[in-house]
């Protein structure tokens, strides 16, 4: 086991990976920017660094920096996190060439797995069921013109590149189409300066369905069941839930074992996710793989009853995985509601000092968070500021407790997404599992 680790992160995760060190006896280096002097993870985490200034490009994403922090304080490890530099290979190749662990998988999983266009294509290799679409980039308009006509509308443009919903465009008509590719290759280039983008079939009302993987570096690989995403707001998930109440035991045994081939096929380690679209008629596609840990790991964790981080910390320390497929067991109902200081109307930035909190507590209720009364929630990051999430024998039991524990959630001096989730879990078809990617849409402004 590792003797000390740095987080190459912030906020909830950081706090989340200084937990999982702490119960593996691993000492912990905290970087930070000069505005999280004050942050919850540099206060919890054995030594602290600041990399850099307030902006992301400076600190967080600064390279040369972090590498410098980590030989300085002399760690075995970086753990990246989520966002930032956690899916980037270049930055896994440098800490190779350091000599210092980097958890995840390796560089050219993730260079392949990365890249959306890809990544599809090794999944169409390995047998795994792809949305139909282009073969690889489209490199003009003609082009996207042609594969469009063979594709069928609606197609959607994508980034190559691209995650969160950016580079990404709907397209309707030939017509549309002209101007969904031109803004998706700008937004692509400004976003991850790769302006490559292809067409999929655009699927109207799909849920979004993810499988949590789990790869040691011997070949053993697990599925942990499913997550449904669909709740989402410009492709950012809002709420997330473990079973999906559209997954039947005979599908997620299918999709699990998916999800399985597709990081055999790739020769995948350390934690992951399979991301897929599932129709109305039970037929999924996949759709693209996130190579590091997901915001949404706790509901997996807690209907598991494991500990996804300190797994990933295991394997890259070279154990093998301690569980196999028959051993792993599913447990009640999870829900996860992400709270972002954001106004829950407009869904505009919300900085600002936090004047007065309260968590909420009780039979499983957890909460994720690195804030506190008194902190500043500053302008220059995401603005997810805690996970709220709920754990119980029943579906419908976790909705109620999660009503609970939102009611009881007190986050005073900015504002906050908390009446939006209140809102949503009062939905008829929320309550009743009838969801898609299109929920949201009813809460849309005319």
């Amino acid at each position: 086991m590792f003797k000390k680790i740095l987080i190459a992160n912030r906020g909830e995760i950081a706090c989340r990976i200084i937990w999982a060190c702490k119960e593996l006896d691993v000492k912990t280096v905290a970087i930070h920017s000069e505005a999280d002097r004050e942050a919850l993870h540099v206060r919890f985490a054995d030594e602290a660094i600041c990399v850099g200034p307030a902006p992301s490009a400076q600190s967080y994403l600064n390279i040369p920096q972090i590498i410098s922090a980590a030989e300085i304080t002399n760690v075995d490890a970086i753990h990246p996190g989520y966002g930032f530099l956690s899916e980037n290979p270049y930055f896994a190749e440098v800490c190779e060439a350091c000599n210092i662990t980097f958890i995840g998988p390796g560089p050219q999983v993730m260079r392949t797995m990365g890249d959306k266009a890809s990544a599809k294509a090794a999944m169409k290799a390995a047998g795994v069921p792809v949305t139909p679409g282009s073969d690889g980039l489209v490199d003009d308009i003609d082009a996207a013109l042609s594969e469009a006509e063979k594709i069928g509308y609606p197609v959607l443009v994508k980034a190559t590149a691209g995650g969160g919903g950016r580079g990404m465009r709907v397209a309707r008509s030939a017509a549309e189409l002209r101007n969904a590719y031109d803004t998706s290759r700008s937004e692509a280039e400004a976003a991850f300066k790769n302006s490559g983008v292809y067409l999929e079939k655009y699927i109207e009302r799909p849920r979004h369905i993810e499988i949590q993987v789990l790869g040691d570096n011997y070949g053993n690989i697990i599925h942990l069941g499913e997550r449904e995403c669909s709740i989402q707001r410009r492709h950012q998930k809002l709420i997330e839930e473990s079973p999906s109440p559209a997954v039947s035991y005979e599908l997620r045994q299918e999709m699990g074992n998916i999800a399985v081939k597709a990081c055999q096929e790739v020769g995948y380690s350390s934690a992951g996710t399979i991301e897929f679209l599932l129709d109305e008629n039970d037929d999924f596609y996949f759709m693209e793989m996130n190579t590091r840990i997901q915001v949404e790991h706790p509901v997996t964790e807690m209907v598991t009853v494991s500990d996804l981080v300190a797994a990933q910390i295991r394997i890259a320390a070279g154990e093998p995985l301690h569980l196999s497929q028959e051993e792993l067991i599913f447990v009640g109902h999870s829900i996860e509601c992400r709270i972002n200081a954001e106004d829950p109307e407009r869904f505009t930035p919300s900085p600002g000092r936090i004047t007065n909190l309260n968590l909420p507590t009780g039979p499983g209720v957890r909460v994720d968070t690195a804030i506190y009364s008194g902190y500043f929630v500053p302008p220059h990051y995401d603005s997810l500021i805690a996970k709220l999430i709920v754990h119980a024998r029943t579906r419908d039991r976790a909705i109620a407790r999660m009503r609970r524990a939102l009611q009881a959630m007190v986050v005073e001096g900015i504002q906050t997404t908390i009446p939006l989730h209140l809102k949503i879990l009062a939905e008829p078809d929320f309550v009743s599992g009838n969801l898609s990617t299109r929920f949201m849409d009813r809460f849309a402004k005319p």
